[in-house]
This record gives structure tokens, sequence and C-alpha cells, in this order.
């Protein structure tokens, strides 16, 4: 038995992070991890640019409908982030590192918006 099939959306998100990792290697980019996860929250991309470290949010919308993939990133989802982002920089010992918060929006068409230094902590 090979267990329950992803649902939909889930296998919608991991394509959208697939396809905003992809973005970001050709900007320069570099992976570090992905999908970190811990009690507080998780992050979907850990990246580097030049010497910061750049969390970055991926979110999908199918539509603009109800205001987008930039609108589904509340206050309650950016203290999330914020807060795995402090467990992460502790347990990598990364505490002299300059961070940035990225977002990449990506829309049902494809389209690619991505908005640097989204929100600060």
């Amino acid at each position: 038995m090979f267990g329950k099939a992803k649902p939909k959306h889930l296998v919608k998100g991991d394509s959208a992070e697939q396809q905003a990792l992809i973005f970001l290697q050709q900007q320069g980019l570099t992976l570090i991890c992905n999908n970190f996860r811990c009690k507080v929250g998780e992050l979907d991309l850990v990246m580097k640019d030049g010497s910061a470290i750049v969390i970055v949010e991926v979110r999908f919308r199918q539509s603009e409908q109800f205001g987008g993939a930039l609108a589904s990133i509340t206050r309650q989802k950016q203290a999330r982030i914020i807060a795995a982002t402090q467990h992460y920089v502790i347990i990598n010992r990364l505490s002299h590192s300059a961070i940035r918060f990225d977002v990449v929006a990506i829309s049902g068409d494809n389209r690619i918006n991505w908005i640097k230094n989204a929100f600060q902590t």
C-alpha cells in the first residue's frame, strides 16, 4: 500500500515552490534549504543572495478574485514566518547574518511577482 495521494492544493503548492525556486536561482540566489519546519511554523525556501539570508514565502492563487497571493500573507502568517526564522537562525548559528523576507507570488496563469523585503521583523 502506498498511502493516500497528496491533496490537490498541496500538490499545487509544491509545484509553485519548485517554480519559485527555479526562478530565484535564475536571478542568482542559491538554495540553502526548503520546507524547514519547526513547532512555530514553516519556511518555504531559505536562500542566499550575496551575504544575505533570504527567507522566501511562496504563495499560489488561482485567481485574484479574493485578493490574490499577496493578500493571503496576513500579520499572523508573517509572525509565524518570523518566529520560524528566529528558530532557524539560532539552530544554525546565523545570528550575525543579514536576513531578508521576500515573497514570490504565483498566479494561476504562472505570472511570478517577486517582492524583495516584503515585510520586516
